[in-house]
């Protein structure tokens, strides 16, 4: 099959897209990828909607997030429609697109989580198949709904040495543990280059600590990172799952800039080694996907923190910023294949089981 994955994570950077060919089992293989950058003011009008859906107890249509789903909807298709472009490819030859649309508000703890975006509306406009709606089966059935790229990681470090770990460091961080005999335990560790972005933002009206400059010219507080880490998530067992939003950078308000993102940084390297605990067994090789994996002196931290040195997936020949949006191919294939995309290690649900909701297409495009 070809599939396309689109994922726009909580980091609010912009969308990336990914071309594979996969069985949905053990063939992947990427060909193409596309990051598309959100706009100020599609950044903008996306945290709106993202901070008004968290006072919400339940999902429901208000004009505001109405207007940020259609606003993912359209940036999705014109994704689709360059990376096809880029690829050299029609839309007559892709089986399927995972769509993830923007997560505005995730809580299982309260039976539900929202992704926005319309997955008919995506298949119409680029005459391709589209799976949508991929956590929301799993919370259903009592799972947290995330992290769901554990399967993919498995296809992909098929042939490495087993235990591994592949931490991904986003908006939050969350983990993959691969036994020896293939057992998969994940979970989110906390906050991983969200609350830094967040700092740094309100900091210095830049979008993210670049090479991590800013941190290495600061100090940890340790008084701080102790009343940060003093949090009832990281006491929960796994497989437990956040939004972004369950952490703020409030702890951090009264240190000076520099200062403020060593700490945040040191947290997040913290919250890794806290995650490394509760694994069955300490990983020999720590993969690191996402974009913390640019930022050398979190990665300084976390090897300080774990004793385990991480390596960046691109030295495996991988393209660390595809992988969440490959990911969502795969499981798109793995979808509409009728196979699992959660498991009880990765996101405690009682049984294996595949999820999504498939949209066909009113009129092939390009037919």
């Amino acid at each position: 099959m070809l599939a396309i994955g689109l994922m726009s994570g909580t980091s609010l950077d912009g969308i990336d897209a990914a071309l594979i060919e996969t069985d949905g089992e053990g063939l992947v293989r990427p060909l193409a990828f596309r990051g598309e950058a959100y706009s100020d003011a599609a950044r903008s009008q996306l945290a709106a909607a993202t901070a008004l859906a968290l006072t919400f107890d339940k999902p429901r249509a208000s004009p505001d997030v109405v207007a940020a789903a259609d606003l993912i909807t359209r940036t999705h298709v014109m994704a689709v429609q360059k990376l096809l472009r880029d690829a050299g490819r029609n839309a007559a030859e892709i089986d399927v697109i995972g769509f993830h649309g923007q997560t505005v508000a995730h809580r299982p703890d309260r039976g539900w989580t929202w992704q926005i975006g319309d997955g008919q509306a995506l298949a119409d406009a680029t005459g391709i198949a589209t799976v949508a709606d991929l956590r929301s089966a799993d919370v259903a059935a009592g799972g947290q709904g995330a992290p769901l790229l554990p399967v993919y990681h498995a296809a992909l470090t098929a042939g490495l040495e087993r235990p591994l770990a592949v931490l991904n460091l986003g908006g939050v961080g969350n983990v993959t543990w691969i036994g020896t005999d293939g057992a998969l335990v994940a979970f989110d560790t906390g906050p991983a280059n969200g609350l830094i972005d967040s700092w740094i933002e309100d900091q210095t009206g830049a979008r993210y600590d670049a090479d991590g400059a800013l941190a290495a010219a600061g100090d940890v507080d340790q008084a701080v990172l102790a009343v940060m880490l003093d949090h009832p998530f990281f006491s929960q067992p796994a497989p437990k799952s956040l939004d972004r939003n369950d952490f703020t950078i409030q702890p951090a308000r009264g240190l000076n800039p520099a200062d403020g993102a060593a700490t945040l940084t040191a947290f997040t390297a913290a919250t890794v080694a806290e995650a490394l605990a509760l694994l069955p067994e300490r990983p020999r090789r720590l993969l690191i996907a996402g974009g913390g994996r640019h930022n050398p002196v979190m990665l300084a931290m976390i090897a300080e923190r774990t004793g385990i040195s991480p390596e960046p997936v691109d030295a495996f020949g991988w393209n660390g910023d595809a992988i969440e949006a490959e990911g969502f191919a795969y499981m798109a294939a793995r979808s509409v294949r009728g196979l699992p995309i959660s498991f009880p290690g990765t996101t405690g649900v009682r049984e294996p089981m595949t999820g999504g909701v498939l949209h066909q297409p009113q009129a092939r495009a390009g037919a």
